[in-house]
């Protein structure tokens, strides 16, 4: 019924109602999200640091562990020329398109041409290019093989370099040669005649022997070509055919020692304008490269591991980020002080000051809120929180001493009973000693007995008697003839019990003339406020706030 019925809202109320008024203008757009980014990196700088220097290491280790590469480049230039002919010094010249060029560089790739380098320079037995133990990835790497299509995992160079690898004789220098295909880079240069190959290994001087031996191994193919051609002529020159036949040779012992022709190769229709030499250094890993790659990637990864968190922890954390996702306003945070839990007389160290400037700001926030009310009557502040252990109680003293040096009378209903009191000689609790006790007994305002801690007069909630608790009604209107009479005497503070194990808060929060929602910084969710507010509305409180407690600075 206390759910179905609640109290209705007066429309000519004397509160400035905080939460109907929401007429500020959201920040949206990407100078907003830059501006987030930048406060979230700067709150969370040290985890993300740490992500960071880990990716350093980590880049580093890796770096660390790979072998040293070294490159080597050789050039070749196709250009057209005029080929001797039978019954003629010179024929026609011949024509060089860049369809012709794309042909010779499939030509330079073929499984002819590398195989026979392959073989001349005996690279079967290079350590580096021997079948490599299985790795740790081996196992799951097999299992997607066999998941997916074997023709798809082929691609590129290694489709290429199995087809050309099926007859060699053994599965060793299959694998031998798949790997020095792999390593081989033969590419053209844009749109022109210029063809670059170049090689990669870790033996300084083994990419300029390959790069070399297959640029001897083109000329020795297109050479020897026209070697036979010349002599299956019925008239070829005899001058003719030693010249082709020393430029043969050359190219064969060129292939053969990894080195470029001895003497110039002119019926090759190409011209190496660029030879490949043993490299002075390597060049990879690229370590400097790799260790940016890797401090991107632990900041990246920060950054991820941070909005994963923040997705799954919907823990408050500043009054900022409450306010923004509970959707009402946050009147202030109450730093993380070690041991003050009153406000003492006098200030005398910084910790004290930092928590007196707080409750003051707070007090300073409600009293704006209340301020038409103010001048009529004194008003009545009940504090909540969704659980136990957040600080309500503290929070609530003090606000109420603090209310107390300004001259007002203040009267404080404490959800924990503070003091020892007397049974009487049947083992009963006074009624007058709490204020369950005087709902269930039908006792007056005049009859209750308060505690006096300063200027503030405090008044238990709950009684020391479970049944008394049990059967109490805080819904009663004797109840609000109570807090209506402490309001006569000077403001009233109510310290409520959490939300999760009682219903006695949403009973007592009706009466209030504003409420307050506490929640304690990184153990209250988002959720629990937002639960915490709906609650309290639809009893008919009047939810003027949150407060976020024991903030850090």
């Amino acid at each position: 019924m206390m759910f179905n019925n609640p109290r209705p809202l007066d429309p000519t109320a004397r509160i400035f109602r905080l939460n109907e008024v929401q007429s500020e203008a959201s920040e949206d757009g990407p100078i907003a999200l830059l501006r987030r980014l930048i406060a979230l990196g700067y709150h969370y700088k040290m985890p993300l640091l740490v992500c960071m220097l880990a990716g350093f290491l980590l880049a580093g280790l890796y770096a660390r562990s790979l072998p040293p590469t070294y490159d080597a480049m050789a050039t070749l230039l196709f250009e057209p020329r005029q080929s001797a002919a039978s019954g003629q010094e010179w024929g026609a010249q011949q024509t060089l398109d860049s369809a012709r060029v794309d042909s010779e560089l499939q030509t330079i790739k073929s499984e002819r041409l590398l195989s026979a380098v392959f073989d001349s320079l005996d690279l079967k037995d290079t350590p580096e290019l021997g079948p490599r133990p299985p790795g740790p990835l081996y196992p799951i790497l097999s299992f997607v093989r066999m998941l997916l299509p074997a023709d798809g995992l082929e691609t590129g160079k290694v489709q290429q370099a199995s087809r050309q690898a099926a007859d060699l004789p053994d599965d060793a220098e299959r694998a031998a040669f798949l790997n020095f295909v792999r390593r081989l880079d033969v590419r053209r240069v844009g749109q022109s005649f210029v063809i670059e190959i170049g090689y990669s290994a870790a033996d300084p001087a083994l990419p300029a022997r390959v790069a070399n031996g297959i640029v001897s191994g083109y000329l020795f193919q297109a050479v020897s070509f026209k070697e036979q051609t010349a002599r299956a002529g019925t008239d070829a020159l005899q001058g003719r055919l030693d010249a082709l036949a020393m430029q043969v040779d050359a190219a064969r012992e060129g292939m053969h020692a990894g080195a470029l022709p001895a003497i110039p190769i002119p019926d090759a229709d190409a011209r190496v304008i660029g030879a490949a030499l043993p490299p002075v250094s390597p060049s990879g890993p690229r370590k400097s490269l790799i260790l940016a790659l890797g401090g991107l990637l632990g900041l990246f990864g920060g950054l991820g591991l941070i909005a994963v968190n923040l997705a799954l922890d919907r823990k408050v954390r500043d009054a900022k980020d409450l306010s923004r996702d509970a959707g009402i306003l946050c009147l202030g945070s109450v730093p993380d002080v070690p041991g003050a839990n009153a406000v003492p007389w006098r200030v005398d160290t910084p910790r004290q000051q930092r928590f007196v400037a707080a409750v003051h700001d707070l007090r300073t926030s409600i009293e704006i809120a209340c301020t038409s009310l103010r001048n009529d009557r004194s008003m009545a502040v009940a504090v909540v929180s969704w659980s136990e252990k957040t600080g309500v109680t503290t929070l609530s003293t003090a606000l109420a001493q603090l209310m107390s040096r300004s001259g007002r009378g203040v009267t404080l209903f404490q959800a924990a009973a503070t003091r020892e009191v007397p049974r009487a000689l049947d083992g009963s609790v006074p009624p007058t000693t709490s204020l369950a006790g005087a709902a269930f007994a039908n006792v007056l305002f005049s009859q209750l007995s308060f505690d006096h801690v300063g200027l503030v007069s405090v008044l238990p909630i709950h009684s020391r008697d479970a049944d008394t608790n049990l059967f109490a009604d805080f819904r009663d209107a004797r109840v609000q003839q109570i807090i209506d009479a402490a309001q006569q005497r000077g403001d009233v503070v109510l310290d409520l019990p959490p939300l999760d194990s009682s219903m006695d808060a949403l009973a007592l929060a009706s009466f209030a003339d504003a409420v307050i929602v506490l929640a304690l910084a990184g153990e209250t969710t988002i959720d629990e406020v937002v639960d915490c507010i709906r609650l309290l509305r639809r009893a008919g409180a009047n939810v003027i706030g949150t407060v976020v407690n024991r903030a850090r600075s």
